[in-house]
């Protein structure tokens, strides 16, 4: 099965927003990601609004022709505009204003009572909800039973990890996948994934996408959007196929 490449062109609006212009903007992004091979396109609109403004998620909405894949935490502000907009499909996670990026997955052990009502309320809006979490089995039971239908596997420490330390990551990626599979989840993975260490995560074979950003858009500033995208497809599909 073909490992589905989600784009996420956060990091287009955070050079926006460095000089508070109108441009580079990451609808632009969006269409040439899509044009060079995404299957779909990913926004984390913050509640601090750092890069992603909610106009960029409203006109994605109306553009991407694939699947948009609206990462957010649980705020009500964000909520609310998930429910305005209506994008297939929302990643909640976790998110501290004084952190540069995301820096772990979400507990959804500890916040079952206020997660629950906001997945039913973007599941009974027709949104699918998906959560980005460490692979940690009871993270992954918590998700199932709180009605997720995906859950997305932090690769952050794989990514950052070296030698026997990456081995040791990846099995636990590779473990959860199929603990998440296994309860009817379907599996994302994504965090601090490049063209050179993507391949073993596409290889795990429970995993049916893959949320790429950071590594796209920092190609994409030396060889272009397209080629980024292109490049990191390759290295999926390598990936997938065991080359």
């Amino acid at each position: 099965m073909r490992v589905a490449l989600h784009v996420n062109v956060d990091h287009v609006a955070t050079l926006r927003q460095a000089r508070g212009t109108r441009y580079p903007d990451p609808v632009e992004a969006a269409f040439a990601a899509e044009r060079a091979g995404a299957d779909g396109i990913t926004v984390h609109l913050r509640e601090d609004q750092r890069h992603i403004q909610p106009r960029d998620v409203r006109v994605l909405r109306e553009t991407v022709r694939g699947l948009l894949n609206l990462e957010m935490a649980s705020a009500e502000s964000t909520v609310a505009l998930a429910l305005e907009v209506l994008p297939q499909h929302v990643t909640l996670v976790p998110e501290r204003r004084e952190e540069r990026t995301t820096e772990g997955g979400l507990d959804v052990v500890g916040q079952r009572a206020s997660l629950g009502p906001v997945i039913a309320k973007l599941r009974a809006a027709g949104i699918k909800v998906s959560l980005f979490i460490a692979p940690d089995d009871a993270q992954i039971e918590a998700s199932k039973a709180l009605g997720a239908e995906q859950v997305e596997l932090h690769t952050g420490d794989y990514a950052n990890a070296v030698g026997d330390a990456r081995a040791h990551e990846l099995a636990s990626l590779a473990r959860g996948a199929a603990k998440a599979h296994a309860l009817g989840l379907r599996v994302a993975a994504g965090h601090g994934l490049t063209a050179e260490n993507v391949g073993p995560i596409a290889a795990i074979p429970e995993v049916v996408e893959l949320n790429i950003g950071h590594a796209i858009v920092a190609d994409a500033v030396i060889v272009g959007f397209a080629p980024a995208v292109r490049a990191m497809r390759r290295a999926i599909a390598r990936g997938r196929s065991g080359r």
